[in-house]
């Protein structure tokens, strides 16, 4: 699923992206914090897939699971 997220360099500042397109995987999450549906997301981007916002998801889950260590 995480392969649907790529990172190029000088596209969109280098920032996560969805399946090489120049759509922000920052901009899905921010649209679904704003309650924004996933269908009207998905009727906004017409080359998006579920799964394309699935893995946003799950990409932005992953990058807040970290370990943290205290003394």
């Amino acid at each position: 699923m995480l392969r649907k997220i790529t990172q190029i360099p000088g596209q969109c500042g280098g920032r996560p992206c969805i399946r090489g397109m120049r759509i922000r995987v920052s901009d899905i999450l921010e649209m679904l914090a704003e309650n924004v549906s996933i269908n009207e997301i998905l009727e906004d981007f017409p080359d998006l897939e579920i799964e394309d916002i699935q893995a946003c998801l799950i990409f932005a889950a992953r990058r807040t699971d970290f370990v943290r260590l205290t003394s």
